[in-house]
């Protein structure tokens, strides 16, 4: 079990990482992915605290994989591009971005240019349209199935046009509360839900952890 989309309190998650690293070990993880929110304003300090703690702790969980990177968040449109590659030379191995989900007023246009910069998965993208899933598959970009409340209601949606355009799909908890964090199983389920077939959920969730094992 991989989850490519946590949250500490580095930025509005309730948990210290430590004590999230340790309730995904619990759970079973294989790996996860510190990706608290960042802007412009604060990309340095997200993306150096998230390195630090994972080059602090490294073996102290078992065989739990851990790779720093950040979430860009509410970022315009136009000015996507140049903070992922900011994230990148500071160290970021996972780069998401906060797309355009129903229940906030994200900016038209992000999906686009998360897509376009080139982001390790486009974070709950909403009703992404058809074109750009089609871009996210050339490009190879995943796109996220969540599995947070809200965040989740478009998520028959976004497997649907993925499966149709050939783009990947990825696993992300979101989590930012204790009990955020599913079992395999109930990641599983989260993805059926999204009227995924049982081998189509299988092949997310090795798809993400495949993400990891390239890092």
């Amino acid at each position: 079990m991989y989850d490519l989309h946590t949250h500490s309190y580095a930025s509005d998650g309730a948990l210290g990482a430590a004590e999230l690293a340790r309730r995904c070990q619990e759970q079973g993880y294989d790996g996860l992915a510190l990706t608290d929110h960042c802007d412009p304003a604060n990309i340095e300090e997200v993306v150096s605290r998230a390195i630090a703690f994972c080059d602090a702790v490294r073996g102290q969980y078992g065989d739990m994989k851990m790779l720093p990177g950040c979430e860009i968040t509410h970022v315009p449109p136009a000015l996507i591009a140049d903070v992922v590659a900011r994230a990148r030379q500071l160290g970021a191995l996972i780069v998401l971005v906060h797309g355009e989900t129903i229940v906030e007023p994200v900016k038209e246009g992000t999906n686009r240019a998360a897509i376009e910069a080139g982001v390790d998965a486009l974070a709950h993208p909403g009703l992404i349209t058809p074109e750009d899933a089609a871009l996210a598959a050339e490009k190879g970009v995943m796109l996220e199935i969540s599995g947070r409340q809200g965040h989740s209601l478009t998520n028959g949606h976004v497997a649907h046009i993925a499966l149709e355009k050939g783009a990947k799909l990825s696993f992300g908890s979101d989590g930012h509360e204790p009990g955020d964090y599913p079992s395999r199983d109930m990641a599983l389920k989260i993805l059926r839900g999204a009227n995924l077939s049982q081998k189509q959920a299988e092949t997310v969730l090795a798809d993400t952890g495949s993400v990891f094992k390239k890092r």
